[in-house]
């Protein structure tokens, strides 16, 4: 086949099927050359059929693709190795061509010389990470790559940056997209004048190649594409080809980059018509081009796009239609059937279609052309390749292609039309698709870059029907998946919803249409074309009512639902995304007068829309029981328009309403919601599983509210003000099925509530009466104040951050709207109602985030409870609000006790809403009220404080928004209208308040106590108010005239009904159903119910007089105050009142009443003149006795909660503050580990496993809890001041050769070149990198405890965060993380008093007793030979220190395993110890005392322990440094004897500290103090020694001279050994017998320093040579024997250190400067051990003077150790690092990740740096810290901490403007460093308490 597919190319010449001629082949140059002159000659017809042939030779030869669909993948013919060989060879050919005949790269330079690049058009795919500035971008969609966006100028602009989803394009010099001014430099320069006209000849060629060539790419996707059987998907297939095809399209794409001028050739050739029709017509004898035309005809008609019926997807008609209006018509079920065309016309409404087929669905199609009839026939190369590019499913690369052309207006057009033209096919593609996210991302990619542009969406939708296709795609989209709807009338209804179980809804397939769709109707242009097309409306009216409705949920009675459907969330998202958008993007082009015909239109279709729905549904007047749908997208529309018009457009409301009847049935839905939302909240659906909990807060939440439940309260305000009062009323409480429970009596049947939910079901309703009476947010709220109301409702809640407050308001979705979170009214409002928290730091390491917090005036005046409640989905958010409002109040001193929820004064509302008012004064809700203030009063059942409160705001609501002042006070009482039988006289609140009821007569079950049939009691006065006594309601026999009814609100709610829909309808035909349900049973029809007769005698006013007593416990406590102060009648505003709990508003609400009319105030007088006379205490009756007790008892429990409260709170407090802080204050209740009291014999340890007390013994021993860690931060030190910065450019690198670690390291290695192993290892220290840090928290435990407790912890199933098998555990006091127990040695402390006292013995006795010491082996109260408990465990403790750290930091010695390598180890331990207490004081001792560290410091024990290690290995007498440093040595030759063995390291390249450090570990424990100090005195002087010899070979040859003389002079003088100058001058003299001196060369120069050395900077060196030893032997003495460290100036340290540690005489005087040598006391005579040393240097510099000398030098001074600096912008860290590539695997790491110690680069998790299962991050943590490793995380921004086999998220250092973190970047706002974190940061790890501070660790399985 493959032969034959090669053969019959070429049309009329003789079949070639071999590759051209071999000379051809070889000289493409000198062939393009030729056909490029011939083509450049006026008559070039022969030219271009030369140039024909030669390209169908070529580029048919890479014909691979048929024969690799059959197998035969080498036959490729022309054998030219295989298919990749052949196409190769193909593109060679063609890039010759183009250049014709010169080399190709010249020829793109040229090209690209005619660029005109006026914009950018750089396109990326996902993940790409891009910039967005809202400043300068005109449509919402307008983005940046990062360098255009880094060259222009966006200082102070709102911008952030992103990483790309779906992949976009810089719109960089596009003016349609962003504003001039933030173009970029290079894009800013207007070039088309300056740009040269492009030569004919530079791109002749193009025109004739490319035609051939993208013709040859669509032959292929022809011959690529096979349909996919039914079953199997073909992804696979497709790949393949797509993998094949690789080469070209990078080709094409390459060809877009070369600038505009071959773009414009490209667009050429991708739109001729004529090209493509000769090409592609597949007639002729070719063979080849036939068959690949028969494919496209195949794929064309296999993608649905050429059966007639089909046809209607792009709402298409048979011109024999004429203008007839076509009508898609389609079934029910989820067929979606796509039907025939008919022309029927409007009159088709009535219900007379056969059941279950939908209404119509009418498209305008008067405006249609014919251009989209011949959407089969492809006319150009463009269309037929965007018709592969949707088959192929958008493969990157293609879109890449297209989208790189854009930049060329012409094809922008053109592409854009085709697109358009495509769209239905593209619907088709994507349902269809098993990738639609991916394809998803990649058509919005495309579109976004189309429609984002006002003029060409203009132009799209006057020429090719935009709207008409995009609406009509979206409801043939839709209605594949529709389902009947089974709300209201499940049997008959004949409404259809979409199925939110559907693939298409759940994984949201839809949505780039609407995406589109929004974007589009973002351009005013377009939006008012599609609010002027009445038929579009139509369509898109109907498009919504599939959503009306969906998702169904019906509450479970019996059983718990089995399988909880999450189908919610999708329809959510698709009421949001393709209903509530379209709608926002709508409205914000209705904003002004001009716009009413818009808004008129929309709300007409949408009645209709309404009309048909209740019809669809079946629906009368009640809605069916159990039953409540969230979704009512078309109500939601009609509220907003509503909203819309009045707001801006200045309508009148009434115009635009309906009538009566249908506002009934319009609020019937949405107060179902509310209900709903009341019983959820009950329990009442807890049978329906979590998930309608989920529904009831997605509801509320922010991003969903102003599209759900704000228009539907709207919309039921807008009710409310237009249908009778009395009947909402009723409505509200039968729908919150709580009317049973408003009566009289104080027992009662509910036919259809539980008794349990009664109470929370009647908050709800009364809860929502307030909200719908109070809110304004549509009802004459401005944008700013609405956005002030949010704000502050959402910072009452809690404190927020910035970024949680833009995500908590709810914005307004259309982001054309105006008020953007980030707009400047945000952050202006934001700066009014909040203050800003810094960013602060707690001890215990948990670090906040910037926060804002409401102003005092705010919680004074604008806290508005309401709000909250409307906007909290969590009931906690409503209680924490009052919490932090009660604390408020305390805190300003306003209110002590409990407060209610204030009442706050609201907007006025429009003149069009004032009808809500009157709900306020009817009588309905007066009975409700002044039944429910009666029940409260009786303390009848369910009723709460919660109701109360509400019944209160009501009554207050009523008096602030009563109607004018009654005109006469006298109200005519007998008016005409005593409906109600004599409940209240007439509808106004302020004259019904003081209505008097005197009998009520009630229906009550036989069993309540109302009906005992007591005999009628007198009514005397006192026992009208004395409410207290103990009387039961008296009922009376007698039928009293004045007796009031008993009141059902469901019959007048039918009376009502009844009437209006008589009144209103003109079709009187229509009889009211007749109801079935009998769930209302008629009053009386209970056999069980009696009438009975309640005397009651009250009057709303007594009432609440009543209950400000019962409030406050006491008879007669309410006064009016006006009696005392009669301003106050005038002057109302009283401040005392606007906080306070009920009695202060009961005290306003009858304050309020009687400012409103006289009447009232004349009958508080009087009510309060006949309360009786105080009654004597002994007449309290039981029942309040009860709860005045009660009461007592509960204020008594109260105080004793706060007491103990308290008590604990201080504990904790002292506690946390010894256990947890790392700085914590010296006064603290020390936690000392041994008591120093010289009384007690022995320490006595407290186990804080068992808890008792005692000295620590062999037996059972006690031990410290310690945590061991390696650490390398000693080695981090540098000894340069300037500290070093993260590398942010290739140039800057760190190099670690000048760390301490690096140092010591070549040192030791220099030593251990020329000196004997064994000597070496005890002339210097290890631990700068790698060594073992010790802590404890200070708690004790028996060694035995903690066994046990190990045990259980390893029992325990719960994961930990730490590892049980490696020892770890947390301290079981204070819960600190530990890994080991350190053994108390016993001792007693009277003893170490013993030790301390001085002795007269002179420093020569001193001496030889500290050398006898060190020569007793083992000599210790413990032999070793008897295995104790405490030996054993302190053998067991320095196992663990040797494997807290890695072998190569231990094993130094050149034979592995020799124990001057564990000695070695063990007295660094200590070093390490001692270094690191020294560098968390300050680095110097200035401070003094006895530091945090003091306090839990286990030095004391550690040494012991090591102690107790060290003597086992004893030091052969004769290497042991002690005699050299003490005695002279009689014969200086005896070590040159033996040659062949290497020397001993010389005594003045010992390491002091070193040498202190094993002398006092050598010696037996505990230490006397005397020979403490004698042992420093000695080592001083060797100290001392090597200042002076580092000091001759720091200066020069001219010095040295000067110094050798002067001291000579006074060498004879008595303190001459006491004498700095003489010293030195005897050191020069003694070395320059060798040749340490001579080999100062020229390079020697630069290493000496310029310095004139004068003695006071001789002495400041000296002193800095020996002031780090001096400080060390200090500390070991601060721990030894419990000294305190004196404080002091730094200038003085040296002599305090050196006179604490007895070096300075004490008869020394202070008067005269103070002399480093005085501290000197030679044991022997200092000239003659001093010659001796100096002559061990000789004998070594005879040989190896250099080294000799650098041996010499020592650095003493090391900087504190600090972490890299960071750069103060973040973005500088992330540009460089995000794309720099690995060291190590040379890729752009996934997640770049850099340490903050060294700087170096790794890749996180990257499985390509992996090394022995250990990835990069975990070993370089090994590497660098010994374990413990600090990484930046350049992706996320955060800070990532792995320590050992742990890790855990620190948090970031870097901040946004608003001190916020931003996580993952997520935001994208620009980071400033926080300097105060990182210090925070570098404290830990210094301090190496990064296991204490941060709480969550996991286990990283060397993952990182």
């Amino acid at each position: 086949m493959a032969a034959a597919a090669a053969a019959a190319v070429g049309g009329p010449q003789p079949p070639q099927p071999e590759l051209p001629a071999p000379g051809l082949a070889l000289d493409k140059a000198a062939t393009a050359a030729h056909l490029k002159a011939a083509l450049s000659r006026p008559d070039n017809r022969a030219g271009a059929e030369e140039l024909q042939a030669l390209l169908e030779r070529v580029l048919s030869a890479e014909r691979p693709l048929a024969a690799a669909a059959d197998g035969e993948e080498a036959a490729a013919a022309g054998g030219g190795g295989g298919p990749g060989a052949a196409e190769e060879e193909a593109l060679e050919w063609c890039k010759c061509l183009l250049a014709g005949g010169g080399g190709y790269d010249e020829f793109c330079a040229a090209v690209r010389a005619y660029d005109p690049a006026a914009l950018c058009g750089l396109v990326w795919t996902a993940n790409f990470v891009a910039y967005r500035c809202r400043t300068c971008g005109i449509s919402p969609c307008m983005s940046l790559c990062a360098e255009c966006f880094h060259q222009g100028d966006h200082t102070g602009h709102d911008f952030n940056m992103f990483r790309s989803q779906a992949g976009g394009a810089c719109d960089c010099g596009d003016s349609n997209v962003m504003r001039e001014s933030g173009f970029c430099k290079r894009h800013q320069i207007k070039s088309s004048s300056n740009i040269p006209c492009v030569p004919k000849d530079l791109l002749m060629m193009s025109e004739f190649v490319l035609p051939r060539f993208i013709f040859c790419l669509i032959q292929y996707l022809r011959e690529g594409y096979n349909e996919p059987a039914a079953d199997v998907p073909s992804e696979k297939d497709l790949n393949k080809v797509l993998q094949l095809l690789e080469p070209q399209i990078s080709f094409l794409e390459d060809l877009t980059k070369m600038g505009g001028a071959m773009r414009s050739v490209l667009t050429q050739v991708l739109t001729n018509q004529q090209n493509y029709k000769d090409l592609t017509s597949g007639l002729g004898e070719n063979a080849c081009a036939k068959k690949s035309h028969e494919k496209y005809l195949i794929a064309l008609k296999s993608s649905g796009l050429t059966y007639p019926e089909d046809k209607l997807v792009y709402g298409l008609q048979e011109p024999s239609a004429g203008t007839s209006t076509l009508a898609v018509q389609g079934f029910a079920g989820a067929t979606g059937t796509l039907g025939q065309l008919d022309s029927s016309d409007e009159e088709d409404q009535d219900g007379s279609q056969g059941l279950g087929k939908r209404k119509r669905v009418k498209l305008s199609s008067s405006t249609k052309d014919q251009s989209i009839m011949d959407v089969l026939k492809h006319k150009s190369f463009l269309e037929e390749l965007l018709f592969w590019t949707i088959k192929y499913e958008f493969p990157q690369k293609m879109v890449t292609f297209l989208l790189n052309m854009l930049p060329d207006q012409e094809y922008k057009v053109a592409f854009t039309k085709t697109f358009v033209q495509h769209y239905a096919f593209i619907m088709k593609t994507l349902k269809k698709s098993h990738e639609s996210d991916t394809m998803s991302n990649r058509i919005v990619h495309i579109s976004v870059q189309l429609f984002s542009n006002e003029e060409l969406a203009r132009q799209v939708t006057e020429e090719c029907q935009l709207l008409d296709i995009m609406v009509t795609v979206l409801l043939y989209m839709m209605e594949s998946c529709l389902i009947k709807s089974e709300l209201q009338d499940e049997e008959n209804s004949l409404h259809v919803v979409v199925n939110c179980g559907e693939a298409l809804l759940k994984n949201n397939t839809y949505w780039p249409l609407v995406s589109d769709f929004i974007n589009i109707l973002s351009h005013q242009s377009v939006a008012k074309r599609f609010l002027e097309d009445h038929g579009l409306l139509v369509t898109w009216m109907n498009f919504v009512s599939f959503f009306q409705g969906m998702n169904l949920n019906k509450r479970e009675l019996n059983e718990h639902v089995e399988f909880e459907s999450q189908t919610y969330y999708a329809a959510f998202a698709a009421e949001l995304e393709a209903c509530a958008q379209p709608m926002w993007g709508l409205l914000s082009h209705c904003k002004v007068r001009e716009t009413q015909e818009y808004t008129r239109n929309v709300v007409r279709y949408c009645l209709e829309a309404l009309q048909d729905w209740f019809d669809a549904i079946n629906f009368v007047d009640e809605p069916a029981p159990n039953q409540v749908t969230f979704h009512l997208p078309l109500h939601r529309y009609y509220a907003m328009f509503l909203s819309k018009a009045v707001k801006c457009q200045e309508l009148d409301l009434d115009s635009v309403l309906p009538d009566q009847e249908m506002l009934m049935k319009l609020m019937i839905h949405p107060l179902q919601i509310q209900a709903s939302l009341a019983e959820i909240h009950s329990n009442m659906w807890v049978r329906n599983g979590l998930q309608i909990k989920g529904q009831a807060m997605t509801y509320v939440q922010s991003h969903f509210c102003n599209s759900m439940i704000d228009p539907d309260i709207y919309l039921l305000q807008v009710c409310a003000s237009r249908l009778d009062p009395d009947y909402f009323i009723s409505s509200v409480f039968e729908r919150f099925k709580v009317v049973d429970l408003l009566t009289m009596a104080s027992q009662h049947q509910n036919t259809v509530l539980d008794a349990e939910h009664e109470r929370s079901m009647l908050e709800g309703a009364l809860t929502f009466l307030v909200i719908l009476l109070s809110l304004r947010l549509h009802l004459g709220m401005s944008d700013d104040e609405i956005l002030r109301a949010e704000m502050v409702a959402q910072l009452c809640m809690n404190d927020r951050t910035h970024s949680s407050l833009i995500h908590h308001i709810p914005e307004n979705p259309n982001p054309k709207s105006g008020i953007i979170p980030g707009s400047y009214s945000f952050e202006s409002v934001l700066s009014a109602v909040a203050d800003f928290k810094a960013p602060v730091f707690e001890p215990g390491g948990s670090m906040q985030q910037g926060m804002y917090t409401p102003k005092a005036e705010v919680w004074d005046q604008e806290f508005d409870p309401v709000m909250v409640i409307l906007r909290t989905v969590y009931r906690r958010d409503v209680q924490s609000a009052m919490d932090r409002y009660t604390a408020f109040l305390k805190q300003s001193g306003k209110f002590p006790g409990n407060p209610w929820p204030p009442y706050k004064k609201r907007t006025p509302l429009h003149p069009s809403y004032k009808g809500l008012m009157r709900l306020l004064h009817c009588k309905t809700l007066h009975i409700v009220l002044f039944t429910l203030l009666y029940k409260i009063l009786m303390d009848h059942q369910n009723l709460s404080e919660h109701v109360l409160c509400m019944v209160l705001y009501l009554i207050e609501l009523g008096l602030e928004n009563s109607a004018e002042e009654e005109s006469d006070e006298e109200a005519s009482v007998c008016g005409p209208e005593r409906c109600h039988d004599s409940w209240f006289p007439g509808s106004n609140l302020v004259s019904n308040m003081r209505h008097f009821i005197n009998y009520v007569r009630v229906r009550v079950p036989e069993t309540a106590p109302e009906v005992k049939r007591d005999s009628p009691a007198s009514t005397s006065s006192d026992s009208l108010s004395s409410l207290h006594s103990s009387r039961r309601p008296k009922v009376l026999q007698r039928e009293n005239s004045g007796t009031a009814q008993v009141f059902s609100l469901v019959a007048e709610r039918r009376k009502k009904f009844q009437e209006i829909i008589n009144r209103s309808s003109s079709e009187a035909n229509q009889v009211v159903r007749p109801k079935t349900s009998n769930k209302w049973s008629a009053p009386g029809s209970a056999p069980q119910l009696t009438t009975a007769i309640l005397e009651i005698k009250e009057s709303i006013l007594s009432l609440l007089i009543k209950l400000h007593h019962k409030l406050s416990g006491k008879q007669n406590s309410y006064y009016p105050p006006w009696l005392d102060d009669i301003e106050i009648l005038i002057q109302p505003e009283i401040p005392k009142y606007n906080h306070g709990d009920g009695i202060t508003a009961v005290e306003r609400i009858l304050l309020k009443a009687a400012l409103q009319s006289r009447m009232n105030k004349r009958i508080i007088e009087e009510i309060c003149r006949k309360v009786t006379p105080p009654v004597p205490p002994k007449k309290i009756t039981a029942a309040e006795k009860k709860t005045l007790d009660k009461e007592e008892r509960r204020q008594k429990a109260r105080e004793r909660q706060q007491k103990l409260l308290a008590e604990f709170a201080s504990r904790q407090k002292s506690f946390m503050e010894t256990a947890m802080d790392v700085d914590s204050p010296e006064n603290d209740i020390p936690m000392e580990i041994a008591t120093a009291e010289p009384q007690v014999s022995e320490a006595v340890y407290d186990c804080v496993i068992c808890g008792q007390s005692g000295p620590s013994s062999e037996d059972r021993p006690t031990g410290l809890v310690v945590l061991l860690q390696a650490s390398s931060v000693l080695g981090q030190c540098r000894d340069n001041i300037e500290p070093k910065k993260l590398p942010i450019t290739e140039e800057e690198q760190i190099y670690p050769w000048d760390t301490c670690a690096a140092v010591h390291d070549v040192r030791l290695s220099l030593l251990q070149r020329y000196f004997k192993d064994s000597s070496c290892l005890l002339a210097v220290s290890i631990g700068w990198e790698g060594g073992v840090y010790v802590q404890t928290c200070g708690h004790t435990l028996h060694i035995d405890c903690h066994k046990s407790y190990m045990e259980s912890l390893r029992n325990d199933q719960v994961l930990q965060g730490f590892s049980v098998d490696k020892g770890e555990f947390t301290c079981p006091l204070c819960r600190q993380f530990a890994n080991s127990v350190l053994p108390c040695y016993p001792g007693s402390n009277v003893e170490s008093n013993l030790w301390q006292r001085p002795s007269n013995k002179s420093i020569q006795d001193l001496i030889k007793e500290v050398e006898e010491l060190q020569g007793r082996p083992g000599a210790f109260p413990v032999s070793i030979s008897s295995e104790t408990n405490l030996s054993k465990e302190m053998e067991s403790v320095m196992k663990d220190i040797k494997n807290t750290t890695q072998k190569k930091y231990r094993d130094y010695s050149k034979t592995p395993g020799s124990p001057d390598n564990d000695f070695l180890f063990m007295y660094s331990v200590a070093r390490t110890n001692l270094e690191l207490e020294l560098i968390h004081r300050g680095g110097n001792l200035c401070s003094g005392g006895a530091s945090t560290a003091g306090k839990r410091s286990c030095l004391n024990q550690l040494f012991h322990v090591l102690a107790l290690h060290m003597r086992l290995y004893s030091i052969d007498s004769e290497y042991n440094p002690w005699r050299k440093l003490t005695q002279l040595v009689e014969e200086m030759n005896s070590q040159q004897g033996n040659e062949e063995q290497q020397p001993e390291v010389p005594i003045l390249y010992h390491d002091v500290t070193s040498l202190l450090l094993i002398q006092i570990l050598m010696m037996p424990q505990p230490l006397r103090k005397d020979h403490f100090t004698c042992i420093v005195k000695v080592l001083f002087t060797l100290l001392y020694t090597q200042a002076l010899v580092a000091l001759s070979v720091k200066c020069n040859e001219e010095d040295r001279l000067a110094w050798k003389h002067t001291g000579a002079l006074k060498k004879n003088a008595c303190d001459a050994e006491k004498s700095y100058e003489v010293l030195l001058s005897f050191v020069i003299s003694e070395l320059s017998k060798g040749k340490l001196y001579h080999e100062e060369g020229t390079q020697e120069c630069a290493m000496v320093s310029p310095i004139a050395w004068s003695p006071e900077s001789m002495e400041k060196y000296l002193q800095d040579f020996c002031l780090p030893f001096l400080r060390i032997t200090s500390l070991l003495q601060h721990h030894l024997f419990g000294e305190d460290l004196p404080s002091c100036q730094e200038e003085e340290e040296f002599s305090v250190l050196s006179s604490c540690l007895g070096l300075l005489p004490t008869f020394y005087q202070t008067e005269h400067p103070f002399i480093s040598a005085s501290c000197l006391d030679w044991p022997v005579p200092a000239f003659d051990i001093i010659s001796q040393w100096c002559f061990e240097i000789n004998s070594f510099t005879e040989r190896h003077a250099e080294q000799g000398k650098a041996l010499l030098i020592q650095e003493s001074r090391w900087k504190l150790p600090h972490l890299l600096q960071l750069p103060e912008n973040y973005n500088t860290i992330f540009q460089y690092y995000h794309r720099k590539t690995c060291s190590v695997c040379t890729k752009v790491p996934k997640d770049p990740a850099v340490c903050l110690v060294c700087g170096t680069f790794v890749c996180l998790k990257g499985l390509c740096c992996k090394q022995q299962s250990y990835c990069e991050c975990v070993l370089h943590s090994q590497n660098c810290g010994a374990g413990t490793g600090i990484f930046l995380l350049i992706n996320a921004s955060v800070i990532i901490i792995i320590r050992g086999h742990r890790f855990c998220l620190w948090g970031s250092v870097y901040l946004d403007a608003h001190g916020e973190e931003d996580r993952d970047l997520r935001r994208g706002k620009p980071l400033y460093i926080c300097k105060e974190r990182y210090k925070v940061l570098e404290q830990q790890w210094i301090s190496h308490t990064f296991d204490h501070i941060n709480k969550r660790w996991g286990p990283h399985y060397n993952g990182l």
